[in-house]
């Protein structure tokens, strides 16, 4: 079973739809995080959260 870790983002409601795509296209390109859910509130503004493997590394035995 994968592990994940998680980061909410909160986008206010005066952000542009493009600007929120760039803004969470940066994460995904350079933090290598992937939308997990997004919510848009009723007010405009979004909840969005990413999600990003947790890849252990085994400790060599030797």
């Amino acid at each position: 079973m994968p592990e994940y870790e998680f980061r909410d983002v909160h986008v206010p409601r005066g952000v542009s739809r493009s600007a929120t795509t760039r803004l969470l296209t940066d994460h995904a390109e350079y933090g290598h995080w992937e939308l997990y859910r997004l919510r848009l509130h009723p007010d405009g503004s979004r909840s969005v959260r990413l999600r990003r493997r947790i890849i252990r590394q085994l400790r060599a035995t030797w």
